[in-house]
């Protein structure tokens, strides 16, 4: 167990500073989630939106980001590939797995940065006066809900590693996900029929459950549902990425070349 945690620890620190090298994707990093909660926060001010209800777009576009920078992961199948390196880590001793999960928590945490621009941005640019009522239900919050968006990447990773136009399935989900996740308008304004798709997305918890940290609610209800979900992609993940691994070493279609 304490081989796993390390190698966790460790893979996850290689990956986040393999990540920082490139100056182009830090540049998009920086400027991709000012520019999300810009639009966000205009459209609330153009519409009259009281002071709470701008708080919760802040929080909404907060979350966007971490949301952005978590769909990459289906391409990061492709950079390994790319790279040369996936067949390696297929035939490590390590499960696949397990090595795919520190990736996915290098993106998230790439998207904490937006959190805190975020708030920074609506507080000295827009003028917004956002105080978090509950800081230590904030931060937790905050940590169990980027795991489970992280864990949301593995899933769609790890679903999407057989087929050569992976990349495109995290760029189709990222705008839907805003919607059906609560992070622009409330589930409860969403068509009936497509609120059960929002609650089956830990996203939709975890924003829930930072604007309640940030309303002085209590949030826990929304964290074990949003942890719930975390630790179910986890599960349907690990079985999943063993029946695709074992079907791509059986037809030699791993490398899809």
């Amino acid at each position: 167990m304490s081989g796993t945690l390390r190698f966790l620890a460790v893979a996850w620190w290689l990956h986040l500073k393999s990540r920082s090298r490139s100056a182009f994707d830090g540049l998009l990093s920086v400027v991709w989630p000012l520019f999300f909660a810009t639009a966000v926060l205009l459209m609330y001010r153009a519409g009259n939106a009281g002071d709470a209800t701008l708080v919760a777009a802040v929080v909404g576009a907060a979350a966007m980001g971490v949301w952005s920078a978590t769909t990459l992961a289906s391409s990061s199948i492709e950079e390994e590939r790319a790279q040369g390196t996936l067949e390696l880590q297929v035939g490590a001793p390590r499960s696949f797995t397990i090595q795919l999960i520190p990736i996915m928590l290098s993106m998230t945490t790439v998207g904490l940065y937006s959190l805190v621009a975020v708030f920074l941005w609506g507080r000295f640019v827009f003028g917004i006066e956002i105080v978090v009522a509950s800081v230590p239900a904030f931060l937790v919050a905050i940590a169990v809900t980027v795991f489970s968006i992280a864990m949301l990447g593995f899933l769609l990773a790890v679903s999407a590693v057989r087929y050569r136009a992976a990349w495109a399935l995290g760029a189709a989900l990222e705008l839907p996900i805003w919607l059906l996740c609560g992070f622009l308008v409330p589930v409860s304004a969403l068509p009936g029929w497509v609120q059960p798709l929002s609650w089956l997305l830990a996203p939709t918890w975890g924003v829930s459950a930072l604007r309640a940290a940030v309303a002085g609610h209590t949030a826990v209800d929304d964290l074990l549902r949003c942890l719930g979900l975390g630790v179910a992609y986890i599960l349907i993940g690990a079985v999943q990425s063993h029946r695709l691994v074992r079907s791509a070493r059986r037809h030699a279609t791993l490398a899809l070349t």
